[in-house]
């Protein structure tokens, strides 16, 4: 069916409704209508790693761990595995009359915001710091679960619309100031870029922008999706975000003031119950018939285009055998695999994956399933932890684990014990001949408004850059006690270990929370059986780095894009345990929408690998601010021993354009550079690696 029909279909139906049956459609639960034939349907859904919420299903790394991949086409099947499992788990709650809550197929994922500041909960949920791998990836997320057949195999949305990256204690009233360079430069790409690939939602965020809330935003709303992209879907709101309007914002006085204003600025579905005063704003003429009706016929265009009203719905034949099955879980050990970054290696790794020498797993991830899980995560049917995952891998080892700290809170002569196992970790490490750290933090932790709040988390926000001091202890005293340390970092964010543990470790590992068969990954890694190929898409600076105020918008100082001083390990970085050569880099044609260039990788290595190929643009001379390097282009290249490959890099002008300071896109002044390696073409990345990215200039 295409978007046209599914229109016409949409008004016809919505023609028929009364101003009271219009209404109850424009919420999350939206009721059922008998006499038209319309079913009670739930919009809410996740399923940003997976069908989330709802029984089983597979338990993909999350976003964020996704986004070390640096392969759109891996994110793409990703994509199309969580609607096909969607597709099975929601033709049997139609089949049982099951309509509840996270049993539709209107998925309100991706998270597409800009991970700006490594203190934010929630920047696990999204695709990185940079607006161009944010925009590919989850462009290539949303191809993925909506697929290309003839109806949307499910609706995915792009959230939250816009300027929106914590802070999380604060987010139902804070006010995020931007300038219009930043919006356009780094806030906004990402959805103009998603609008553009036709994801069908985009879901509003919490807080103000610049004095207006998101949900009810003239400019970004109304002038900006709805007029310069000519987004012809649905806008959700966030969940109980118009309450915030009245009760939090103070923008409005009453509520069906919030409920007339939001929808006046085109947010078609409310999560929450303020559009309940929709009827109240009519009758008070806040609102006229007809912005309802535009808003009920955007939202029942969706629900054609997924194939609700055929007599013969479309995907009813896949077969529930398909759910958490065997081709699924290898794909979802084969992500697990390319998504840890290789921080760090003093030619360790790999280890003998037949030693018998005495293995200690000490930490409190190294058992975690939540540590696998992230957040807004489905249930697996298996769950392989880190210490699972090393005795499966390394079977003639002498394995033991202990957990040696709590996450966060430790406490002395605690009667319900659990809250001091320091001396236990410290123990184990002695004994063994090696030790593999497994640090970091769960979604109790770092997370969505977790009301958590102590001297580490502000609501799911850290307030620092560094371990938890409990974990920093154990961390310290592991290494005083066993020579051969290796660390396995899970959470969603950037944490430094510290200099002590950072220059004690013989390899470090930022395993993310790799999903349900993580800790099996890890151990293969450790082995050798699978090869590290992934890449940082955040920047991991030093725990004393002087980052902005967490509050402050600007992106001056911010990312790679901006850092003022060095990264500790920088975005794009990550090592092997095979080399990468780089050589013959040149324009293949060019036009004014894109470059094409190629250039040639060869492994140098003995094992095969999956290089990153990774493209940057350099400005010199411009008239406006412009990043020191800007992604645009990238290609994950497997590659055997000795085997060389061309690379073929297809760069939008988009990206190779300065912003002014009214957002307006101008071709750059001065020079261009394009950089092509396996790392952004810096200081710090050059030292790390012992190698450089090669320059071609395009202006």
């Amino acid at each position: 069916m295409t978007k046209s029909e599914a229109k016409i279909k949409a008004k016809e139906l919505v023609s028929q409704m009364t101003v009271e049956e219009k209404i109850s459609q424009l919420v999350y639960n939206a009721a059922a209508i008998d006499r038209l034939g319309i079913k009670e349907y739930n919009w809410w859904n996740e399923g940003a790693h997976g069908v989330a919420r709802a029984g089983t299903a597979t338990v993909f790394p999350h976003t964020i761990a996704m986004a070390a991949t640096f392969d759109p086409e891996l994110i793409e099947t990703i994509g199309d595995v969580i609607s096909t499992e969607g597709r099975i788990k929601y033709n049997q709650h139609v089949k049982y009359n099951d309509y509840d809550i996270f049993k539709g197929l209107t998925f309100w994922a991706p998270n597409i915001n800009i991970f700006r500041d490594p203190r934010w909960g929630r920047g696990q949920e999204t695709f990185g710091e940079d607006p161009y791998l944010s925009s590919v990836l989850g462009s290539a997320f949303i191809k993925g679960v909506q697929g290309d057949g003839e109806f949307l195999k499910a609706a995915a949305c792009s959230k939250h619309f816009a300027v929106h990256s914590g802070p999380e204690k604060t987010r139902h009233g804070f006010d995020a100031k931007a300038s219009l360079h930043d919006m356009y430069e780094t806030y906004l790409p990402a959805f103009e870029k998603t609008v553009e690939s036709g994801v069908a939602g985009v879901m509003g965020a919490y807080n103000r922008t610049n004095g207006e809330p998101c949900c009810a935003h003239s400019y970004l709303l109304r002038e900006v999706l709805r007029g310069k992209w000519n987004f012809d879907g649905y806008v959700v709101s966030d969940c109980g975000a118009l309450r915030d309007i009245y009760a939090e914002h103070h923008f409005t006085e009453t509520k069906a003031e919030a409920a007339a204003v939001s929808l006046k600025s085109t947010c078609d579905l409310n999560c929450g119950e303020t559009y309940s005063a929709l009827v109240d704003a009519y009758e008070q003429d806040l609102i006229t018939e007809e912005d309802v009706t535009a808003a009920a016929e955007r939202l029942f265009m969706i629900r054609y285009l997924l194939g609700e009203f055929e007599e013969s719905r479309p995907y009813s034949d896949i077969p529930f055998s398909k759910l958490d099955c065997r081709e699924h879980r290898a794909l979802n050990l084969r992500a697990a695999e390319q998504c840890p970054v290789l921080l760090k290696n003093d030619n360790y790794l790999p280890l003998d994956k037949e030693t018998s020498k005495r293995i200690a797993v000490v930490g409190p991830n190294a058992l975690s399933v939540t540590a696998l899980e992230g957040n807004y995560n489905g249930y697996s049917s298996e769950y392989i932890t880190i210490a699972d995952g090393i005795r499966r891998v390394f079977t003639n080892a002498d394995i033991s684990v202990e957990k040696g700290s709590n996450y966060c809170d430790e406490a002395f002569c605690h009667w319900s014990g659990f809250q001091n196992m320091l001396s236990d970790g410290i123990a184990t490490a002695a004994e063994a001949d090696i030790t593999i750290l497994a640090l970091g933090l769960d979604c109790s932790i770092e997370g969505e408004d977790t009301g958590y709040d102590n001297d580490y988390t502000a609501c799911g926000d850290k307030k620092t850059l560094y371990l938890p001091a409990t974990q920093q202890k154990l961390a310290e005293a592991v290494c005083d006690a066993c020579d051969n340390v290796v660390v396995v970092l899970m959470c969603g964010s950037a944490i430094d270990l510290g200099e002590k543990v950072r220059n004690h470790a013989k390899a470090i590992i930022h395993a993310w929370y790799p999903g349900a068969f993580g800790g099996l990954a890890v151990a293969n890694i450790l082995a050798g059986v699978a090869n590290p190929g992934g890449k940082l898409p955040v920047t991991i600076y030093d725990g004393n780095h002087n980052l902005p105020d967490f509050e402050d918008y600007s992106m001056l100082g911010r990312t790679y894009r901006y850092i003022e001083g060095e990264a500790l390990y920088p975005f794009g970085y990550g090592l092997s345990f095979t080399k990468y050569a780089y050589s013959n880099a040149k324009v293949i044609s060019s036009d004014e929408n894109k470059i094409t260039v190629s250039v040639d990788v060869k492994n140098i290595g003995e094992m095969a690998g999956v290089e990153r190929v990774q493209a940057y643009a350099s400005f010199t001379d411009s008239r406006t601010v412009t990043p020191h390097f800007q992604l645009c282009g990238i290609k994950a290249l497997e590659l055997a021993a000795g085997e060389e490959k061309t690379a073929l890099l297809e760069i939008d002008r988009y990206w190779l354009k300065a912003v002014l300071d009214d957002g307006s896109r101008v071709e750059p002044d001065g020079k261009l550079e394009l950089y092509f390696g396996g790392h952004q073409p810096d200081a710090v990345s050059n030292r790390l690696t012992g190698t450089e990215c090669i320059k071609i200039n395009i202006k």
